[in-house]
């Protein structure tokens, strides 16, 4: 439904990723799914389930401003690739 990509670039080293998605499960709730690890390498993630879509919205609005305060950005894709 709605995904935000963020990186975070570290000298020398393949950059770091966070992801947030918010989606429909097969019960009709609404998900908000993360997703963080190193770019290319085995990622962890995390699942909470909610009633309606305004509690999930804001959920994964606080915890992409969460990776923002840590050092995480958005950049275009073709940006990330140079």
């Amino acid at each position: 439904m709605a995904v935000c990509l963020l990186y975070q670039r570290r000298k020398a080293r393949r950059p770091r990723f966070y992801r947030v998605e918010i989606a429909y499960d097969l019960f009709d709730n609404v998900a908000v799914l993360s997703e963080w690890g190193i770019a290319g390498g085995k990622a962890s993630e995390a699942r909470t389930t909610f009633s309606n879509l305004r509690e999930a919205s804001l959920e994964a609005d606080r915890r992409r401003r969460r990776a923002q305060r840590k050092g995480y950005a958005r950049f275009d894709r073709a940006v990330a690739l140079i």
